[in-house]
């Protein structure tokens, strides 16, 4: 037995995450690798997930009457490039329209964020328990059922709609939660940036399911198809790390709570998650709002920035992971990734109502705004893995789920400022966000750590 300390020669980096890098083997398999299959199903399980809880974001141009209900911009008339737009500018006759105001409007986008909120902790812990597997794919099953029944619920009336949302909100965020548990199993050291973004950048649901269950399991010692030399590789990285054995173990939760580093993940992630709230739920009607535009470009021009987003964040993953190999401090690299997915996106959006209306303008400015957001991933969003990797499958879903408090706060906040001013809603909206969103990243700047927290320690004994 040996106690597991830093020696005079190690980086700071190896400091920061704690493992011994003579024990862990040089040769692993990467891109083609099982760790990486495992993170791109993630991945589509997560694209899924989100189609799922924004489609009714583009929908709703579309579903409104918005003769009733026009947002003002500047007087702006301007439309897209190469003339008038050959789609027609409404749906058919038959296809229903409701009289929603933007204050109804941002409750009902705000609805789904109220589940989510209520089971991304829960549903961590339960994934930490009882596996990811099973959490994560019942959980997409029900919602890929919920999403078909929506346009149903719309029809017998507002309410119903918005308890399905609701309870969509559930069972997405037991699939955003429950996530979290696999990669303190699958996820070395100096892969996790990269691995966990490839995750999170993103009736098909129904269909995936079976995917889900027959290829996805809960580490790399149960998986029968992995390569052996990976298989080494991963337990071998991660036996070093101050981590624990499958054995249940309470979770100190008077200590978590006195934790500043953990609050400053979450007041940051509270930050973050109202500027992607505003981004993902408003991004359409803005567009609409300012260009005039039929819900087919609408969709296409909404889409372009996400696009991006994705391929930012992923990109990002392996920037963070490489200046780590550089022996940069993880806990720099922590920052410097959330510094970039904050300030410069709130920034653009708060600029962008005092210029001109330009199509080039507001759609490089969202775009902008929308693809450093993505950096974040890198950053707040997997830190609680480095403070307690043996409770990060709890921790990860609770600073999410407080975090989602934003979202359902965003939309609600947003629909009732852009209800009462309609010339100068999109100012008011775009400078509460800039306010929240720098507020938390400065607590997170100050008190923002990235080694392993005492309470997450537990026994420093560790057999080699």
């Amino acid at each position: 037995m040996a106690e597991l300390s830093p020696t005079t020669g190690e980086s700071n980096y190896s400091q920061d995450i704690q493992v011994d890098e003579k024990l862990v083997p040089k040769k692993g398999l990467s891109l083609c690798s099982t760790r990486y299959g495992i993170a791109l199903i993630i991945h589509v399980c997560n694209f899924i997930t989100a189609a799922q809880n924004t489609v009714i974001n583009i929908t709703m141009v579309a579903m409104v009457n918005t003769t009733d209900h026009q947002f003002q911009f500047n007087g702006s008339t301007e439309r897209l490039p190469g003339g008038p737009n050959n789609a027609p500018d409404s749906l058919p006759a038959e296809a229903p329209t409701y009289d929603w105001s933007p204050q109804i409007q941002g409750i009902i986008f705000a609805s789904a964020a109220y589940g989510m909120t209520l089971t991304m902790a829960l549903s961590g812990y339960l994934a930490g328990r009882v596996g990811t597997k099973r959490v994560v794919g019942v959980s997409l099953f029900a919602s890929s059922l919920l999403i078909i029944f929506s346009p149903l619920a719309a029809e017998l009336g507002l309410i119903s709609l918005i308890a399905t949302r609701m309870v969509q909100g559930l069972v997405q965020g037991s699939i955003f939660g429950g996530q979290n548990a696999l990669w303190e199993r699958w996820g070395p050291p100096h892969e996790r940036s990269r691995l966990c973004t490839i995750a999170l950048s993103g009736g098909i649901g129904c269909v995936y399911c079976p995917f889900w269950f027959i290829l996805i399991y809960d580490d790399p010692v149960s998986h029968p198809w992995i390569n052996v030399t990976e298989k080494e590789y991963i337990i071998s990285s991660l036996a070093q790390q101050i981590h624990v054995s499958s054995q249940k173990q309470p979770l100190p939760i008077k200590a978590m709570l006195k934790s500043l580093p953990l609050w400053s993940i979450c007041v940051c992630s509270f930050g973050h998650q109202w500027l992607v709230a505003i981004l993902i739920t408003y991004t359409p009607t803005y567009i609409s709002s300012v260009f005039s535009v039929n819900i087919r470009d609408n969709g296409l021009l909404s889409a372009l920035p996400f696009i991006i987003a994705w391929v930012i964040g992923i990109l990002g993953g392996y920037l963070a992971d490489f200046l780590l190999t550089k022996n940069v401090r993880l806990v720099t690299v922590r920052k410097i990734a959330t510094f970039l997915g904050n300030f410069p996106s709130s920034a653009l959006l708060v600029a962008l109502p005092y210029l001109p209306p330009s199509y080039i303008t507001t759609m490089t400015l969202l775009t902008l705004s929308c693809g450093l957001s993505s950096l974040c991933q890198s950053g707040i969003y997997i830190n609680a893995l480095d403070l307690a990797p043996r409770y990060s499958s709890f921790l990860m879903g609770t600073t999410r789920g407080l975090a989602n408090i934003a979202a359902l706060l965003a939309p609600t906040v947003s629909g009732f400022l852009l209800n009462q001013d309609s010339e100068f809603g999109w100012r008011n909206v775009f400078l509460l966000l800039f306010a929240v969103n720098l507020s938390g990243l400065i607590f997170y700047l100050i008190c923002g750590d990235a080694v392993v927290q005492d309470w997450a320690k537990g026994r420093k004994l560790t057999r080699l």
